[in-house]
C-alpha cells in the first residue's frame, strides 16, 4: 500500500464529511487487503479515514470452523476501538457462495454473515441460493476472461441476471429480449416469486435473519464472543447487549456434530436454517 494512501482517504473523508449536513456520507472501500493490521489502518489513527474498509477475508479461507472463527477472531481484534467491522461473502468477482461451499452450506454462510459483529455485505441472488451459471465461450462478456480465453478466469458465471420470477426472462428483461448473461436451468425454479411462497426458502430464511437482526440490539450492535469447547465441525459463538443473549452455532460439514455446553444455559431455538426446528 503507498504510504500516501492515507493521506488520500483523509482528503476524500473530509470532503464528504464537510458534505455531510443533514444526510451523512459513508466510505466504504473496495479494499483487497487481507493483513489485519494493514486492513485496520485504513480506518484511520483517528477514525478519519475509511468508515468500512472492505474485509473480503471469507472469500479467502478454507470453509471449516477453525478457519473461520480463526478470520473473525482476528478481524473483530484488529478493528480499532470506536470502529465497526464489517465482512462480505461474496461478490461481483467470486464464485456464489452455493458454488464455492453448496447449498447446505450456503444457508450456513448466510446465519454466519447476518448474526456477526459487523456490516453484512450482501450480494444479489445469494439471498435466493443462486449459483454460478455455466457460460459457453460465444456467450463471454468479462474482458478479463475475453483477454486470456480458456483459463476460465472469466467473472461471467457470478454475475448473471437477477431472478424476480417463473416468466421468461425471469423479469429481469422484457420478454423476447436476450439478456446479457444467460439466466440458467434452475430460473423457473429459483426464484423471488417462488421462493416467497416457500417458508423454508432460503429468501425466507434471510428474511427471518435481517429481522431478528432489526429486532434484537444483541444482533444488530452487540458483543461478539467465540464459544470454546465446541464439536470441531462447530463454529459457536455469543452475541450480547445487556441481559440479551444469542448463541449462533454453524456445522460446516455434512455430518450431524453435537455441542457441550454447560456454561451457556437454556435457550429457545429462535431459528434453524432448514427453518423447521425454529421455535
Amino acid at each position: 500500500m503507498h504510504p500516501d494512501i492515507h493521506g488520500l482517504y483523509r482528503e476524500i473523508r473530509s470532503l464528504l464529511d464537510d458534505h455531510s449536513g443533514e444526510h451523512p456520507r459513508y466510505l466504504v472501500g473496495e479494499t483487497h487487503i487481507f493483513e489485519p493490521d494493514e486492513w485496520a489502518s485504513l480506518y484511520g489513527a483517528a477514525l478519519d479515514e475509511m468508515h468500512q474498509p472492505g474485509n473480503f477475508g471469507l472469500l479467502k479461507i478454507d470453509w471449516t470452523a477453525a478457519d473461520i472463527r480463526g478470520h473473525v477472531d482476528t478481524i473483530d481484534a484488529a478493528t480499532p476501538e470506536g470502529a465497526w467491522p464489517n465482512y462480505v461473502l461474496s461478490n461481483h468477482d467470486e464464485h456464489r457462495t452455493a458454488t464455492r461451499v453448496g447449498p447446505a452450506q450456503a444457508r450456513n454462510a448466510m446465519l454466519l454473515l447476518l448474526t456477526l459483529r459487523g456490516t453484512p455485505t450482501l450480494y444479489y441472488g445469494e439471498e435466493l441460493g443462486m449459483e454460478n451459471v455455466p457460460i459457453s465461450p460465444e456467450q463471454e462478456r468479462d474482458p478479463w476472461g475475453l483477454r486470456v480465453p480458456g483459463l476460465g478466469l472469466g467473472r461471467d458465471p457470478e454475475r448473471t441476471p437477477m431472478r424476480w420470477d417463473a416468466s421468461e426472462n425471469a423479469g429481469f428483461a422484457e420478454p423476447g429480449v436476450e439478456p446479457w448473461l444467460p439466466l440458467g436451468d434452475d430460473a423457473a425454479t429459483l426464484n423471488v416469486a417462488v421462493e416467497r411462497q416457500r417458508p423454508g426458502s432460503m429468501l425466507s430464511m434471510t428474511k427471518r435473519l435481517l429481522e431478528l437482526r432489526d429486532a434484537h440490539p444483541a444482533l444488530a450492535s452487540g458483543d461478539y464472543a467465540p464459544v470454546e469447547g465446541t464439536d470441531d465441525a462447530v463454529f459457536a459463538f455469543l452475541r450480547s447487549y445487556d441481559d440479551e443473549r444469542f448463541l449462533i452455532a454453524i456445522n460446516t460439514t455434512a455430518e450431524a456434530a453435537s455441542l457441550s455446553l454447560p456454561n451457556v444455559g437454556v435457550g429457545e431455538v429462535v431459528l434453524g436454517t432448514m427453518m423447521a426446528r425454529s421455535g
